[in-house]
């Protein structure tokens, strides 16, 4: 398994069917033009791709901040729900928490959905603990 950043249009394109189980609200259309915009404000989409697949996807950016220092922040993470429990997502941390170091991090971080009991299980085999209470306010 290897693990590539999605640089040209037709590689974002490619990571829309996997990314699109974890956000369905977004359309085929508008999403390379977003992954674009994001990309201006220092997001990075890295994915597995097999047999001309892509399998698993992580949308991540480096930041800083008082309470955290220097960290990874995971934005999106999903593996095709017909690749579960193939090594994907293992893989995929895997090459994130080298990412974070490499780039100087001192942590990593992410929220996730609070129905998404699999991915929880996932998260803290992978020694990341429940540190926060995430709140919004949609308009």
């Amino acid at each position: 398994m290897t693990v590539t950043i999605a640089q040209t249009d037709e590689q974002i394109r490619a990571t829309y069917p996997v990314m699109r189980q974890l956000r369905p609200h977004l359309a085929e259309d508008a999403y390379v033009p977003m992954i674009r915009d994001l990309q201006e404000q220092g997001y990075r989409l890295a994915v597995i791709v097999e047999q001309g697949e892509a399998k698993a996807a992580a949308g991540y950016r480096i930041g800083a901040n008082l309470a955290w220092g220097r960290f990874l922040y995971v934005d999106d993470l999903i593996t095709d729900e017909n690749s579960r429990a193939s090594g994907y997502a293992g893989e995929l941390m895997d090459w994130l928490d080298e990412e974070a170091l490499r780039a100087g991090c001192q942590s990593i971080h992410l929220d996730s959905g609070v129905q998404r009991h699999d991915a929880h299980r996932f998260y803290l085999k992978r020694r990341m603990r429940i540190s926060a209470h995430h709140f919004d306010r949609v308009y």
